[in-house]
């Protein structure tokens, strides 16, 4: 019964927001269905993942993850709630554990979802925002000097990115776990070796922040392509500017370089996350013209689901 829905899905998604990929068949897992007053039937699969320890996955997610991918039609908010109440029996066959979420990504403008989601507990902990267009200067003023970091800027380049995770551990699903600055230094050694861009701001010679970004391929059978329509894509990943020069134009001078370099011919647009719950996120990117594709809706812990 999944072809059809996955149809009918990809044509609301369609009507929804023109930047949304086309629906694609969910990977395996627990099939659950679910039935509707009126008759009509809606299906999920629900799969089950467990990042490694010491992977920089495990800084953003709990440690058992269930992920449901709704197959809802044409039904909307309705075929949603119903998959949500179905929910529960799968999770009463094991013991979740603190440690643990129920994570749903869906259309940011399905509106009609939303309500179904927060009856059920969820919280938009993270979206998913894209921008279309050429690299565009904010106009910003600073006297911060931007330039490519190299290997001799590890050990500040990890100070900057604790600095994030340390603020989105407050405002979103970041987790400081122990051997996080480990986690993150091999992650950044690894990215400069390979030759990812990454982009380090000075004032006056000190280190105050950085940005990282590289280009993904939305093709047939990728993991992008459940996300982003097919094309090239720049991915901008952590733009972090340390307390003592936040609000000072440094954000927005990294972001303009990033945006200049990765935003070349042949790419569609750039894409990038971030936490809703934090107070200066969705302003800050919204004037660097991004806007919401995707909403990741969770739960914590996974006991939680109602």
């Amino acid at each position: 019964m999944t072809a059809p829905l996955v149809r009918a899905q990809s044509v609301r998604f369609a009507g929804l927001d023109p930047l949304l990929p086309a629906v694609v068949e969910p990977p395996p897992g627990d099939v659950i269905t679910a039935a509707l007053p009126d008759g009509d039937r809606v299906a999920a699969v629900i799969t089950k993942t467990t990042p490694a320890p010491g992977t920089p996955q495990t800084l953003w997610s709990a440690a058992r993850v269930w992920e449901m991918h709704p197959l809802a039609g044409a039904t909307g908010g309705a075929g949603v709630d119903a998959l949500l109440r179905r929910w529960p029996s799968v999770l009463a066959r094991v013991s979740p554990g603190r440690d643990s979420s129920c994570v749903v990504s869906w259309p940011a403008r399905d509106v009609a979802a939303t309500s179904a989601f927060l009856a059920h507990g969820f919280v938009p902990l993270a979206v998913l925002a894209v921008r279309t267009g050429g690299p565009t200067a904010s106009g910003g003023q600073t006297s911060a000097r931007v330039r490519r970091a190299v290997a001799g800027d590890l050990d500040a380049l990890v100070v900057s990115a604790m600095a994030e995770l340390e603020y989105s551990a407050l405002v979103g699903g970041a987790i400081p776990r122990a051997g996080a600055a480990t986690i993150k230094r091999e992650a950044l050694r690894q990215h400069l070796a390979q030759g990812d861009p990454i982009w380090i701001a000075e004032l006056d010679g000190v280190p105050v922040g950085h940005i990282e970004g590289w280009h993904t391929v939305s093709t047939a059978g990728s993991w992008a392509e459940t996300r982003l329509r097919h094309g090239r894509w720049a991915y901008v990943n952590c733009l972090s500017v340390l307390p003592s020069a936040r609000g000072s134009g440094v954000g927005r001078a990294l972001t303009d370089v990033a945006h200049d370099e990765l935003l070349v011919a042949g790419t569609a647009g750039s894409f990038l996350y971030y936490n809703p719950p934090n107070p200066v996120s969705p302003v800050f990117w919204a004037r660097q013209g991004y806007r919401p594709l995707w909403t990741v809706w969770e739960i914590r812990p996974a006991s939680a689901l109602r």
